[in-house]
């Protein structure tokens, strides 16, 4: 079994979806920090089968929206002094900004590079969003 040390102040990224970590590795820029990371792949998990799990030893920033986005049932744990002081569970965002980009290339997003990308949710089973300018639906997969 692998044991990974207990952090005193920082974030516990929980329950990923196996494989999804990678991407929330790269968009948080944990490859370039100097804060110690844990990333564990395919730990093995009673309710999911596999999950990923993201350790970070610092309390550091980050969006809940975009890793709402990436998966909704990712659960942060914030750590001090050993112990979890708060437990956030995450949801698909009703609206996200600059997050997702419109493909529609008569959208006016694709002419003014000035005016944000502006989705709203529109089916939260297939994870659809709708571009707020054009109706252009984009899947909450498919990050900037």
């Amino acid at each position: 079994m692998l044991n990974i040390a207990k952090i005193k102040n920082g974030i516990v990224i929980d329950h990923i979806k196996a494989g999804q970590g990678i991407k929330i590795f790269n968009w948080l820029g944990l490859d370039k920090t100097h804060d110690m990371v844990a990333f564990v792949i395919n730990a093995e998990s009673p309710t999911m089968g596999r999950k990923d799990i993201i350790k970070i030893d610092n309390t550091i920033a980050i969006s809940f929206e975009v890793l709402g986005l990436i998966d909704p049932n990712i659960t942060v744990n914030i750590i001090e002094n050993e112990e979890i002081r708060e437990k956030i569970r995450l949801r698909l965002p009703e609206r996200v900004e600059n997050v997702l980009y419109c493909k529609n290339p008569r959208c006016i997003t694709a002419t003014e590079p000035y005016i944000p990308h502006i989705f709203h949710l529109g089916n939260e089973d297939l994870r659809a969003y709708r571009c707020e300018y054009c109706d252009e639906v984009c899947s909450a997969g498919e990050l900037r």
